[in-house]
C-alpha cells in the first residue's frame, strides 16, 4: 500500500474488510463512507485517527458556513489541528481560500492527511506543517496573522465527555478552552472551535468580549448533534 510518497508508515492502515479492523474502532469502520465518502479510493488512516476525524458531511457544512460568514479581507485558513485531513480538505474544496494552512504534531497522522488531500484532488491547495499548533503560530505563521482565520478541532481528552450532562471545558484534555482562546486569539480574534456537543455554554460566552455576540452551531447527522461550533470574532452568520 503506497503512494508517489512511498509506502505507508507501519501505523497507518487502510481497511478493506472488518474482519481487519481492531475492535474498538469498528463502529467507526461501518461508519467510513460518511467519514470519508472516497474511502475505498484509499483513504489512510492510523487507528487513534478515526476518533478525531470530522465526518465529511459536518465538516463540509462547516466549512460551507465559514466560508460564507468570513468578515472582510480575511483569505487565510488556518487548521491547528489537522488529524487525517477531512476539515482541511473541505476548507480546501470550498473554494474560498487563497490557501489552507493545515497544522498537526503526529507524523504518521499527517502523512494521512498528505495522502487523503491527494484523493480529493486538493493537495495543492494545502500547506502542511509538523509539529505544535501554538509554537507554528507564532514563528512559521505570524506574518500571515492580518489576514487569516484559525479552526481548530481540538482533542477532547478528559473526564467526562461521554458521560457528563455538560461538558466542563476547564478540564479538557490536554488542552483546555482558556489555553485554546488564549492562544488562538494573539493570532487571530476570527476563531472558530469544533467542540463537544455538550460544551458548557457559560464557559463559552466567557471569552466574548462586552457588547460583542458569537454564534454556536449545533452539526447533526441522523438527527443527532454530533459536536458544536463556535465562533468568535467577526462572522456573520445568518
Amino acid at each position: 500500500m503506497g503512494d508517489s510518497d512511498g509506502e505507508a508508515p507501519s501505523e497507518v492502515h487502510h481497511y478493506n474488510h472488518i474482519s481487519e479492523v481492531p475492535w474498538d474502532i469498528q463502529n467507526y469502520w461501518r461508519q467510513r463512507h460518511n467519514i470519508f465518502s472516497k474511502y475505498d479510493q484509499g483513504v489512510w488512516l492510523t487507528d487513534d485517527a478515526w476518533f478525531g476525524v470530522t465526518p465529511e458531511p459536518v465538516a463540509t457544512k462547516i466549512a460551507d458556513h465559514i466560508a460564507s460568514s468570513v468578515p472582510p479581507g480575511r483569505s487565510v485558513l488556518v487548521d491547528a489541528f489537522a488529524g487525517a485531513g477531512g476539515n482541511s480538505i473541505a476548507f480546501a474544496l470550498s473554494g474560498k481560500w487563497k490557501r489552507v494552512y493545515a497544522i498537526e504534531k503526529n507524523p504518521a497522522v499527517l502523512r494521512c492527511a498528505k495522502h487523503n488531500a491527494k484523493i480529493y484532488g486538493v493537495a495543492d491547495q494545502i500547506t502542511w506543517f509538523e509539529g505544535d499548533c501554538f509554537q507554528i503560530l507564532k514563528n512559521q505563521l505570524k506574518d500571515l496573522a492580518p489576514y487569516s482565520i484559525i479552526f481548530a478541532s481540538p482533542p477532547w481528552g478528559g473526564p467526562g465527555y461521554r458521560s457528563d450532562q455538560v461538558f466542563n471545558l476547564k478540564t479538557m484534555e490536554p488542552y483546555s478552552l482558556e489555553t485554546l482562546y488564549t492562544e488562538f486569539s494573539a493570532f487571530s480574534e476570527h476563531l472558530v472551535l469544533f467542540l463537544p456537543r455538550t460544551s458548557d455554554m457559560k464557559q463559552l460566552a466567557k471569552y466574548v468580549p462586552d457588547g460583542r455576540s458569537a454564534n454556536v452551531m449545533h452539526y447533526c447527522m441522523e438527527g443527532a448533534s454530533k459536536a458544536l461550533c463556535v465562533y468568535y470574532g467577526g462572522f456573520h452568520l445568518e
